[in-house]
């Protein structure tokens, strides 16, 4: 379930060389097999990792499939309660199925436990460093020169989209973009998938690091399904990344 990557990012400051970011991302909790358990067990899994800074990527509950049963927002954020603890935070954004479950609940249970939540907006994560978030793509629109103008030209940062498609639009002095969405695929068979991938780019961000240019993206297939509750051979994961200067 622990997907563990070593990055090397020309935008990376040798200050914070080792940095350890933990992802979790695509909860659909309500969804067969997501309910609250095993949100829980992602939670206990990503804090053993002991990451710097926590990012959650959205998607926490699905209310659109056939298949899903009412979740709290507030007994979902409960249970990632212990990823607000990491020494420099945790930070969310929100997903397309977040709009159709009661985003607002959402956002607010998520500051409840300690989470900032960012929609076109950034955030210092301790000396050094921002964060900053995009609203989803497609339900919200990603503006993401509106989240990068409170951050300082020398500050390194880190940007969170729940979906890929955003990335285009991300200018090289983003260290590292994050997302999520596109669950892999889902179904990790690449004739089956591809029709099926969320992205207007196909499989071009499909899972796992994307490096274009100077530019770095990381996508994560998260832990849920949607659609179909099922996945094939792309397994629900959480990430904990370990971020290494250029030089």
């Amino acid at each position: 379930m622990v997907r563990r990557e070593e990055l090397r990012l020309e935008r990376w400051p040798a200050a914070l060389d080792g940095f350890r970011v933990g992802v979790l991302t695509d909860l659909h909790a309500g969804m067969p097999h997501a309910g609250l358990d095993a949100v829980e067990r992602a939670a206990e899994a990503l804090s053993a990792e002991r990451p710097d800074l926590v990012c959650l990527l959205g998607d926490f509950i699905d209310r659109r499939s056939v298949f899903a049963r009412p979740v709290a927002a507030d007994a979902l954020a409960a249970r990632l309660a212990p990823l607000a603890a990491a020494p420099r935070g945790a930070f969310a954004v929100l997903g397309n199925h977040d709009w159709y479950a009661g985003a607002r609940r959402i956002a607010d249970a998520l500051a409840d436990i300690g989470a900032t939540v960012l929609e076109d907006s950034a955030a210092p994560a301790g000396e050094g460093l921002w964060v900053a978030g995009v609203g989803d793509y497609r339900i919200r629109g990603a503006r993401v020169d509106r989240a990068l103008m409170p951050v300082p030209d020398d500050a390194a940062v880190l940007l969170l989209s729940h979906d890929p498609d955003a990335f285009p639009s991300v200018p090289s002095r983003v260290a590292l973009t994050l997302a999520g969405h596109t669950h892999g695929g889902q179904v990790g068979i690449p004739l089956l998938r591809r029709p099926f991938v969320p992205s207007h780019y196909g499989e071009r961000y499909l899972h796992g690091h994307v490096a274009e240019g100077d530019r770095h993206l990381h996508v994560s297939s998260g832990i849920g399904t949607s659609g179909l509750p099922m996945r094939l051979l792309r397994p629900p994961e959480v990430v904990s990344l370990t971020l290494r200067a250029a030089s």
